[in-house]
């Protein structure tokens, strides 16, 4: 276990792609879709029994889409987040978690202020029991009475993830005020916080 997770981390510094079956059969692959990736990614990083987060794009028609292609709304992608997780350390209701508290269920058009398909919100699944714990997590939050509005988030089967390019991957940590200034400006920081109390999830 311990050799294969070093792997991973060499191949992720060799800005590889994981293969979760040649990485670790045990590994697990999650994908999310919460508005702007900047934001998604350290939602996940830094939770225990998380390996990896890798912003990208998924859910479209193009092949190998571009940044700029992705951004005028016509590939039919969405800015996602690929998450590949120790299922013995973390739960699959426990990403649904992270991930319902890092973004505006009820908004359709996009997410805060960036609007448009490729901002959408949607969970997507890659076996028959993450569908179930998805649709049975969305039905949970609706009947919460937090939010006045419907549910808006997708729950979809995963297609191909493509990893987004090398200057979006942990953006939060290569421009840090840039990425706190985006994160408040676009105001995602403080609907977060009237919505879930304290900070940065």
């Amino acid at each position: 276990m311990k050799k294969t997770l070093i792997a991973a981390v060499l191949l992720i510094l060799a800005g590889g792609e994981i293969s979760v079956n040649a990485v670790d059969k045990n590994l697990m692959k999650a994908t999310f879709a919460g508005g702007c990736f900047w934001c998604m990614q350290p939602a996940f990083e830094h939770l225990h029994g998380v390996v990896s987060a890798t912003v990208g794009y998924t859910g479209g028609r193009t092949a190998h889409p571009t940044y700029e292609e992705v951004c005028t709304g016509t590939t039919g992608h969405a800015e996602a987040v690929e998450v590949v997780y120790d299922p013995a350390r973390i739960s699959y209701d426990a990403l649904l978690d992270a991930f319902w508290r890092n973004i505006d269920p009820t908004q359709a058009d996009g997410q805060f202020a960036d609007r448009g398909s490729q901002y959408r919100t949607a969970i997507f699944y890659h076996s028959p029991d993450q569908k179930r714990l998805a649709e049975l997590s969305k039905e949970k939050l609706a009947r919460s009475g937090k939010f006045s509005r419907p549910i808006a988030t997708e729950i979809t089967p995963a297609s191909v993830f493509y990893p987004a390019e090398d200057y979006h991957q942990e953006y939060y940590k290569k421009c840090p005020l840039q990425y706190k200034a985006y994160r408040a400006g676009s105001g995602r920081q403080s609907y977060i916080e009237k919505t879930w109390g304290g900070g940065e999830h």
